[in-house]
């Protein structure tokens, strides 16, 4: 039996997190404090907030009990206006655990000629000791021949709440498998890119680890979580030749691979289900599954890697 990290019976308790927010630091709407005390109400057990080009590591309601994961976003735009762009979000360690980065460190804006000089800027990321996530691919009109040669990224996201929001974009994995295809082993997070209140808490990874900073990012960077806008997952493995999920009660069931079919288990009659199964091919490089219940809410494995 092979069972995706996320689902390994380790006896935490899976933890709720949002990897990627604004606030009044850099242009979202929402003062620090308020952002925070949103995703305690809403159940989250940990929050990045990831400002533009402004690092952060403060907790700005400190007597809420939720663990702030360092971090921010960085971006460059191409020389061609409106072409494309690359935005990353970084999260890493304290500074005594060794992050690179001082709190309320700024960093300048600029432009880049194409993915080359973009990968510097992911490498420094990474130097100073932080996980980088490649962000809203498809709001970005990034080609996949840009991102997808990118080295360092741990994972991308699959779903972004503020451009589904906005424009309906980057709300299904639209780019995921085009990457998982060349062969890269890249993980899937959905996030809420939020700027306004109101785009908070909507996408958020859960995540299969003990509570403390470094666990977490331990976890996600061996892709120990799953992602979700609403579904529950609680298995994700391949027993007997066969590929099985089981969720909440789910309205259909998604298996995906670098070929097609896609195959798709639908509840039948109005109702729901809760545990679909497909066989295993031999050429299957990897495969993921994703869950969607009755109000269209998505959430996604990530994959079982097995070439």
């Amino acid at each position: 039996m092979i069972r995706q990290s996320a689902f390994e019976k380790t006896g935490n308790r899976m933890l709720k997190g949002g990897l990627h927010c604004h606030t009044t630091r850099s242009d979202g709407r929402g003062d620090p404090a308020d952002v925070i005390r949103l995703h305690v109400q809403n159940g989250y057990d940990f929050l990045a907030l990831t400002d533009h080009r402004r690092y952060n590591y403060e907790n700005f309601a400190p007597e809420e009990d939720i663990i702030i994961v360092p971090g921010m976003e960085m971006d460059r735009n191409m020389p061609e206006k409106r072409v494309h762009c690359f935005h990353t979000v970084c999260v890493g360690p304290s500074r005594e655990d060794g992050n690179g980065f001082e709190h309320d460190q700024r960093f300048e804006g600029g432009v880049v000629s194409g993915q080359e000089e973009y990968q510097a800027i992911v490498d420094s990321l990474r130097a100073a000791n932080n996980l980088v996530i490649y962000c809203h691919p498809e709001w970005s009109a990034t080609p996949a021949c840009e991102f997808d040669r990118l080295e360092g990224c741990f994972a991308m996201e699959v779903w972004n709440s503020g451009c589904a929001m906005e424009c309906d974009m980057d709300t299904d994995a639209h780019c995921w498998d085009d990457v998982l295809r060349q062969g890269k082993r890249i993980f899937g997070v959905a996030t809420d890119d939020g700027h306004r209140m109101e785009q908070h808490c909507k996408g958020w990874v859960m995540v299969n680890a003990k509570r403390d900073l470094n666990s977490i990012l331990a976890a996600l960077q061996r892709g120990d979580f799953y992602s979700s806008c609403g579904p529950e997952i609680y298995d994700f493995r391949i027993e007997d030749g066969k590929i099985i999920v089981e969720c909440s009660e789910v309205d259909r069931i998604r298996f995906h691979s670098a070929y097609y079919p896609t195959r798709m288990v639908r509840a039948e009659d109005g109702g729901t289900i809760t545990r679909a199964e497909h066989p295993l091919q031999d050429y299957m490089p990897y495969v993921r599954a994703s869950v969607v219940d009755k109000n269209g809410k998505i959430a996604w494995t990530n994959p079982i890697f097995l070439k």
